[in-house]
């Protein structure tokens, strides 16, 4: 199994973490750890094969496995849509990733921003 993660921390702004996540094992949800519960976490498929792109945001106050999910599969199949399974759950330190079938898949790489 051949892991790659990355982050860069706040960088001089308080709050703010950055990161990318690869993976070449069976899906699972991805459990990422900024140092914050954040209140803002975009998620970005940068090599998303079959929907051609995928991005989830979560927004405080929003539930637990949720976000607002666009996608591009450069058919009629492109969209935007509230989910409310499968999405960016927040926690005290971080936030976790879950295993939406557009975003989350392996050998296909994310990127991330979350924002205190």
């Amino acid at each position: 199994m051949a892991l790659v993660a990355t982050q860069t921390d706040d960088g001089g702004v308080l709050g703010v973490a950055v990161g990318r996540y690869l993976t070449d094992a069976t899906a699972a949800a991805i459990a990422i750890t900024c140092g914050f519960k954040p209140r803002y976490v975009k998620v970005v498929n940068l090599t998303a094969a079959g929907t051609g792109l995928a991005i989830m945001e979560w927004f405080e106050g929003m539930a637990d496995a949720s976000g607002i999910k666009t996608y591009d599969a450069g058919s009629s199949e492109a969209g935007v849509e509230l989910i409310t399974t499968l999405g960016i759950t927040p926690s005290e330190n971080g936030f976790t990733i879950g295993l939406d079938t557009d975003l989350n898949v392996i050998n296909e790489q994310l990127s991330w921003i979350a924002i205190r």
